[in-house]
């Protein structure tokens, strides 16, 4: 099993570990029924639609 041969410098782990804050959440698309936030290519959670059409029912508690 391979082992380092030296320990990586405080500066190198930290530029490594640096690069989890440059991974973001998924971008929002709007809805076209209901104009709320929804991700790409998935059901839309406030509505149920997809792709112009409804696939789940959704009960709204307003």
């Amino acid at each position: 099993m391979g082992v380092p041969k030296r320990k990586p410098s405080r500066s190198r782990q930290r530029m490594r570990r640096a690069y989890n804050s440059v991974l973001k959440l998924p971008q929002l698309s709007t809805c076209p029924q209901c104009a709320g936030p929804f991700i790409p290519h998935r059901v839309c959670p406030a509505c149920g639609y997809y792709n112009g059409r409804q696939v789940i029912l959704v009960n709204s508690l307003a």
